[in-house]
């Protein structure tokens, strides 16, 4: 019995559904596309580069030397003696340590600004959305994301970032 009810209810289900999706207005939104291409996120973005931009020399100067050392060891191993491997050896496992190092920091300051990024632009894009919502009458706006198709008619990225850009003026 309860077998049949189930049964019924998804086939009523499935009949009604079209009929409640003919008066939801749903938009799609790549966030962090909008985010991103939004003139705020740019400057800022740019603003990290440059703040950056000495410690990725300075790993792109040890990654330099550690191919250096290696094509040295390489090269001069058969006429080195065994101390002078071992301290070539040695200077490389040594310089490899640093550029892990400098690697990971050079992350993590990355991260940590994408993250100041996004402490920034979230709030923003919460209230275009919200501005949207209102003016548009969205029922239902899903990330673009978590969708296998969605057609272009839905999609309010663009929207977004005008707003957002609108919004910094």
């Amino acid at each position: 019995m309860i077998k049949k009810l189930t049964n019924c209810s998804l086939v009523l289900l499935a009949f009604a559904a079209p009929l409640a999706a003919a008066e939801l207005k749903i938009a799609v939104l790549d966030t962090q596309r909008a985010l991103l291409s939004s003139e705020e996120a740019k400057s800022l973005m740019e603003q990290v580069q440059q703040e950056l931009e000495q410690e990725q020399a300075r790993v792109n100067e040890l990654g330099d030397e550690i191919r250096a050392l290696q094509e040295k060891l390489e090269k001069d191993s058969e006429v080195m003696s065994a101390t002078e491997q071992r301290k070539a050896q040695k200077a490389l496992e040594d310089k490899g340590i640093d550029y892990q190092f400098l690697v990971n920091k050079l992350q993590k300051r990355v991260n940590d600004r994408r993250q100041e990024l996004g402490q920034v632009m979230v709030p923003k894009v919460d209230a275009v959305l919200k501005d949207l919502i209102e003016l548009e009458g969205y029922d239902l706006i899903l990330e673009r994301g978590n969708l296998l198709y969605v057609n272009s008619k839905h999609d309010i990225t663009r929207r977004v970032t005008e707003k957002l850009n609108e919004k910094r003026e």
